[in-house]
């Protein structure tokens, strides 16, 4: 293994391990906000409760997600020296704003955790919906700081270094509005369909557990409504990559020629040495009509672009067909789960559907990685799109391999460690105890 793909590796292996930790950061917030709100409205204990171990396995997985990250913001600079050399002066603004935003998350989580007793309850949601808010914008602005990657601006160019650099326009690049909303969204929709998953497996041992049918109806109700919403911001998030990144639609579309009335395929395997992507549904003109709004625009295919500056189409393509497949399965599911609830006037019970929710568990966080894979490898060759080569970008410190296995292993332990603790302490948690604890909490607040 080479040094470069070395370090590769471990950067992807430390952004897949981080990014199911900052996705739920940004969705368990909202859920147990919404579950002590229920609360404080109908005084139903069993929602008191929900609130209270949602906002414990928040806890793990906040602690967790903030090791990982403090782990990717050393790995920049260890090895990837050249591209913080080039970005550290234009990007420095969203880190930094992404760091007060983390300390103001953990600050109202603290008061949520701790507060029960000390606060009245109404000042106790507030802090929980601080600590929601401020979850989504620190993922907000990290997200800002890698659509400029993809999209730089605020600088111009002058002896083949930055100059007259513009912070805020870097900020604000032509990327930031179409990845900071399909990413939220996305972590809303993945952490609800896991919660959603987990509760109704519950629900499979025990049909008639009060308190997983009061968790399971909340995830469906996010559920539903951002897997309705995910498609359209996939839609605005198509047309910009199409106008900005020509070459990473290209490879994700597996369009290798140039032409007018491109089609949109669904499925196949792009075949680089024939430049055609085999046994692939081919919807006719639907790929200029999704990238232009228009049946007959002109779609930039791979053969506009010189060999060494084009994207992997193989694994983008098969990434992006992974994304678009878990992510419209869970619409699909999402409006059943609505259309059932609406007929019957409350949450269905059928235990089919429960098993469709539990297998659709894991494909908000599939569709995650996917999403990922598509933004990164699209955006290869370069590590700043157009500008600087990550060849270029990388440490020249030899033996990378070594490091990369080592936090592999460190990571599935890490892992395995935090399963083990959620399924002791919050899954299968006997919440016939917890809930005369969380009861008698509760009318001390009240």
């Amino acid at each position: 293994m080479s040094d470069l793909l070395a370090a590769r590796s471990q950067m992807a292996m430390s952004l897949a391990f981080h990014i199911i930790f900052a996705a739920v950061g940004i969705g368990m917030p909202l859920l147990m906000v919404v579950a002590e709100g229920l609360w404080l409205r109908t005084r139903d204990e069993t929602y008191l409760t929900l609130a209270k171990r949602w906002a414990k396995g928040t806890a793990i997985l906040f602690a967790v997600g903030a090791v990982s990250g403090t782990v990717l913001s050393f790995e920049l600079g260890l090895l990837w020296p050249g591209f913080m050399r080039f970005a550290g002066p234009i990007i420095g603004m969203p880190f930094s704003l992404e760091g007060f935003a983390f300390f103001t998350e953990a600050i109202f989580l603290g008061v949520y955790l701790y507060g029960w007793k000390r606060v009245s309850p109404r000042v106790h949601w507030l802090a929980g919906a601080l600590t929601a808010i401020s979850g989504a914008i620190s993922g907000v602005f990290v997200v800002m700081a890698n659509a400029w990657m993809n999209t730089p601006t605020g600088f111009r160019m002058q002896g083949g270094q930055p100059a007259d650099i513009d912070p805020v326009a870097a900020m604000f690049n032509p990327s930031w509005f179409q990845q900071t909303l399909h990413m939220t969204i996305a972590a809303y929709l993945a952490t609800a369909a896991a919660v959603a998953g987990i509760h109704a497996f519950m629900l499979l041992r025990h049909p008639a557990d009060r308190f997983h049918r009061r968790a399971l109806g909340i995830a469906l109700w996010v559920l539903a409504i951002s897997a309705v919403l995910q498609p359209i911001s996939g839609d605005h998030s198509a047309k910009v990559v199409a106008k900005t990144q020509p070459a990473k639609l290209a490879a994700l579309e597996g369009q290798f020629r140039t032409e007018r009335g491109a089609p949109l395929r669904i499925g196949g395997l792009p075949d680089p040495a024939s430049e055609t992507t085999r046994y692939a549904l081919e919807i006719p003109r639907g790929l200029s009509f999704l990238a232009h709004g228009d049946f007959d625009a002109e779609v930039v295919g791979l053969d506009q672009f010189k060999p060494e500056d084009r994207p992997n189409p193989v694994v983008v393509h098969l990434a992006f067909q992974v994304m678009v497949a878990a992510g419209m399965a869970l619409m699909g599911l999402g409006l059943l789960c609505a259309l059932l609830a609406w007929r019957r006037r409350g949450l269905p019970r059928q235990r089919w559907l429960l098993w469709l929710i539990v297998l659709g568990g894991p494909l908000g966080f599939v569709a995650i990685e996917a999403g990922w894979v598509v933004t990164e490898v699209g955006r290869q060759p370069w590590v700043i799109y157009g500008l600087v080569r990550t060849a270029d970008a990388v440490t020249p410190m030899p033996g990378l391999a070594v490091t990369f296995t080592t936090f592999t292993i460190l990571y599935l332990f890490l892992a395995a460690v935090v399963a083990w603790l959620m399924w002791t302490q919050i899954i299968n948690a006997p919440h016939a105890e917890g809930h005369g604890q969380h009861e008698e909490a509760g009318h001390a607040i009240a």
